[in-house]
């Protein structure tokens, strides 16, 4: 008696496949097509596929652009300084910093000790840096960590009134 290499599948999207599983050992190839059988078939899993990436995209296009319009919202309510840089880094390094100075604010006010004259001296610093990668360059830090972060900016991060220094 021989082997059986061929099988047909029935699958849960209603489509029926023949397979050849002769690149199965021999002990699985029964298990195999059972398993095959509780899937969609190659067709429609690649279509469910394609459809659910444009899904994701669609999806990532909508969060960025709600999470760029609650960060431009907000530098202007708070009077935050445009930031300075590359201008494809700009929409990125302002939804940075407004995430840190948000999780700042969290965690030094809202859970933290700070009270609103502390958080104000931060505000101010923060309105000092303006160099957009360098908030990008921050987009992992704690909220907690941002008066360290502040302190450590250099120069270069700041703006000058002389353009020749």
């Amino acid at each position: 008696m021989a082997v059986r290499t061929h099988w047909t599948i029935d699958h849960t999207c209603g489509h029926q496949v023949e397979r050849d599983l002769s690149d199965r050992a021999a002990d699985r190839r029964a298990g195999f097509a059972r398993w095959l059988g509780d899937r969609e078939c190659s067709d429609c899993w690649k279509a469910a596929r394609e459809s659910s990436r444009v899904d994701k995209q669609q999806w990532l296009a909508t969060r960025r652009a709600e999470e760029q319009a609650a960060a431009t919202e907000w530098e202007q309510r708070y009077h935050m300084p445009p930031l300075e840089g590359p201008e494809k880094a700009l929409a990125w390094a302002i939804r940075c910093r407004h995430q840190l100075v948000a999780d700042a604010y969290t965690a030094l006010v809202v859970e933290g000790d700070w009270d609103e004259a502390d958080w104000s001296e931060l505000e101010e610093q923060v309105r000092t840096v303006t160099r957009a990668g360098w908030w990008i360059d921050q987009r992992d830090a704690e909220g907690g960590d941002l008066p360290e972060l502040l302190a450590a900016a250099t120069n270069a991060d700041r703006p000058t009134e002389n353009p020749f220094v």
